[in-house]
């Protein structure tokens, strides 16, 4: 059975696709994203989902670690990181959705979603991720191998809890701080993140109270009996903004 040194042996020493810029940081920041998420405790289970914070904080740790002209796509390496394994297992997979099928790289999230159930580490390589002293030496490897340049950067924003991630959910929020920054909103990953947010956060804002009928409703189980509407429609307005929202049962 594999062990520690085995696991950081093989994730210091990724394949990576060898493009005009350099070697691709696609796979290393996925990994990073996924320490992040075990350590805040967003993802307890080995079975991820394609869901707002993931695809967010990828979008966060790219604009913090790479500095070259690559594009930020986070549908890349979720696919491609199958391809990593330790003798012949595999150290990631992904599970399709019953009746369908994922032999391909699908490059739009929205589609990933609709055919995708879940990825997953390999077990034992997962047991240690949820280790803590075992997943801060992966973390410390992949910063140190890969973004040795700008690692201290990521650092001082994890601290500092601004970035990409925060920015866009002041923007949501309609904070007056967010007036004077530049939230840029270029990609269908991006477009996917803001829109996340708006269902995410307009709820908490109403406190999950309905607008119309005043019930408040709340799940134990994580189901959402409350919905973030738009007033104006987005397809009119691209507007995912607090004030533009309701929360409706």
């Amino acid at each position: 059975m594999p062990n520690l040194n085995d696991y950081l042996q093989k994730l210091t020493h990724l394949k990576r696709g060898i493009t005009k810029y350099g070697l691709a940081p696609h796979k290393p920041i996925l990994l990073i994203t996924l320490l992040e998420l075990i350590s805040n405790v967003h993802l307890i289970e080995n079975r991820v989902s394609v869901y707002t914070d993931l695809v967010g904080i990828f979008q966060e740790n790219w604009r913090l670690l790479v500095n070259t002209l690559h594009q930020p796509d986070f549908t890349q390496p979720f696919f491609y990181l199958q391809s990593e394994k330790i003798g012949n297992k595999p150290i990631w997979q992904l599970i399709a959705k019953p009746g369908c099928q994922i032999n391909a790289h699908i490059k739009s999230v929205n589609t990933l979603i609709q055919v995708l159930e879940y990825g997953h580490f390999d077990p034992e390589l997962f047991q240690l991720l949820v280790e803590p002293t075992a997943r801060q030496s992966i973390l410390l490897a992949l910063l140190s191998t890969y973004f040795p340049e700008t690692q201290q950067v990521y650092f001082n924003n994890k601290r500092s809890g601004k970035g990409y991630y925060h920015d866009l959910q002041e923007y949501v929020l309609n904070e007056p701080e967010a007036q004077y920054k530049t939230v840029r909103v270029e990609t269908e990953e991006d477009v996917f993140v803001r829109g996340g947010l708006f269902k995410k956060l307009i709820p908490k804002v109403y406190n999950n109270t309905c607008c119309i009928t005043g019930m408040r409703l709340e799940s134990t189980f994580g189901h959402n009996f409350i919905d973030a509407c738009h007033i104006t429609p987005f397809s009119v307005t691209h507007d995912d903004k607090v004030s533009n929202g309701l929360a409706l049962s």
